[in-house]
């Protein structure tokens, strides 16, 4: 399984962004997926999570209500729809999968998750 997130790029604060996570080799509705960030210097941290038929999502207190995690199988891509970008939210925003979906903050766990992709970077200026 490959994993490639894009979509990444430079916005003002207060701006959007949608990601993109494509998958190639296998199909991803076998998969829930995970989306995840890393800053420089930080921990990596668990963004949102959405189950394999996308009926479930769970989202990091730092992003609910901004963040909107969906996806369709048909195109076997999993998207990231980033609204009211904050001066805190720069990162390597990367998607990774996992055949466990727990529907709370254990299921942003990256343990849990098999399958990594690379990832997108998403810069915000004030």
């Amino acid at each position: 399984v490959q994993l490639q997130a894009s979509g990444g790029g430079l916005v003002q604060a207060g701006g959007s962004l949608r990601l993109s996570c494509a998958a190639s080799g296998i199909s991803l509705h076998y998969y829930a997926i995970g989306w995840f960030r890393q800053a420089p210097g930080e921990e990596r941290e668990g963004v949102s999570l959405i189950s394999r038929s996308g009926d479930s999502t769970f989202y990091a207190d730092s992003v609910k209500g901004r963040f909107t995690i969906s996806r369709d199988n048909a195109k076997n891509t999993i998207y990231l729809q980033m609204n009211s970008l904050r001066p805190e939210d720069p990162a390597v925003y990367s998607c990774a999968a996992t055949l466990s979906f727990i529907g709370d903050s254990r299921g942003l766990i990256p343990s849990l998750y098999t399958q990594w992709g690379q990832g997108t970077l998403v810069t915000v200026s004030s």
